[in-house]
């Protein structure tokens, strides 16, 4: 027989899943709904003082009056407002082809364009030049996260190796990365080496550094209690490290490599700029600084913030993953 509490337990159940909902769109989307149509206001303000110089030199060059005839309407209208809205005709600050500051709808509709109208295989397409850009951040990436582990390994068994090459690791990134991609990029060169290894072993250059340090603290990060029972239980170290130190080390290593995947596609990006590169996102952001094509250059840095924040979003997916499966608390 059925009761009423079975009757009324779906829409309850559903009641529930509506207020989480809800709950979730208030706390969590909300505000950061609110940051992004401030930081969109803003910016289509800043168009206007920004292009305002285009936007007067375009519209004299096309005969178009562009200021209001009697002084009292000058004083009244302002050129800001005028130009942000009397020449919509003519484009306005919000619609030139090379501006100073391109309008968030310019840098959308281009990456439109160049992401979804544009076939991937095409060179003018963005999802060709990321692949490109990617490929060498994920291979930099990979010989810095495993270069970083090694060398925090040998950190903590070896009292030289501390004393040693941590403060050379140190060291080494206080070289601006500007200063020395050329001098990979010509050595490389010079011994044959060209595309893809020089831009992987730049952002394998940046990436290992906050893999050493967080996997040297997750490492040394077990209690003095818990070394002491392992020496209790007679543990040699190879069972210390893989019973003990590697477990309590993966939540730093998850945090550094999603630092570490940002600055490999850092250093992706900078390894192409020196080279006079066709493919890849840096030398889309250098052919767009060469002609002046500021739309292009946005597009192109918004195309590497979105593949960046991808890459982060995945490591964290995977966190979460093997931290649950490793039974930590989240």
């Amino acid at each position: 027989m059925t009761s009423v509490a079975d009757i009324a337990a779906p829409g309850a159940g559903a009641g529930r899943t509506g207020a989480r909902a809800r709950r979730w769109l208030r706390l969590r989307a909300a505000p950061v709904l609110a940051v992004v149509l401030g930081i969109v206001a803003l910016w289509y303000a800043a168009c206007v003082p920004m292009n305002v110089k285009e936007t007067l030199t375009f519209a004299e060059r096309a005969g178009a009056e562009v200021t209001p005839a009697s002084p009292s309407e000058r004083r009244a209208m302002g050129r800001w407002a005028l130009v942000a809205a009397n020449p919509g005709h003519l484009g306005g600050s919000f619609a030139l082809d090379r501006p100073r500051l391109p309008a968030p709808h310019q840098v959308v509709a281009e990456l439109w364009t160049t992401t979804v109208e544009t076939a991937p295989t095409s060179k003018r397409s963005l999802v060709w030049h990321g692949w490109v850009t990617l490929s060498a951040t994920l291979l930099g990436f990979g010989i810095g996260t495993a270069l970083g582990v090694l060398l925090a390994v040998g950190i903590v068994h070896d009292r030289a190796m501390d004393m040693s090459v941590l403060p050379w690791a140190i060291a080494s990134q206080t070289i601006p990365i500007l200063a020395i991609a050329p001098m990979i990029i010509v050595v490389l060169n010079s011994i044959g080496l060209q595309g893809l290894i020089p831009k992987a072993l730049i952002s394998a250059y940046l990436s290992f550094f906050p893999v050493v340090v967080s996997m040297v603290a997750g490492l040394r990060s077990p209690a003095a209690s818990q070394m002491d029972l392992m020496q209790t239980y007679s543990a040699t170290p190879a069972q210390v490290f893989w019973t003990l130190r590697l477990p309590a080390s993966v939540p730093y290593l998850f945090a550094a490599l999603k630092v570490g995947i940002a600055a490999a596609l850092i250093g992706a990006i900078v390894g192409e700029l020196p080279t006079g590169a066709s493919e890849g996102l840096g030398a889309r952001l250098l052919a767009g600084s060469y002609y002046g094509q500021t739309v292009q250059i946005w597009s192109a840095l918004f195309a590497a913030a979105i593949l960046a924040a991808a890459m982060v979003g995945t490591i964290g997916a995977l966190e979460r993953a093997t931290l649950r499966r490793m039974g930590f608390a989240r």
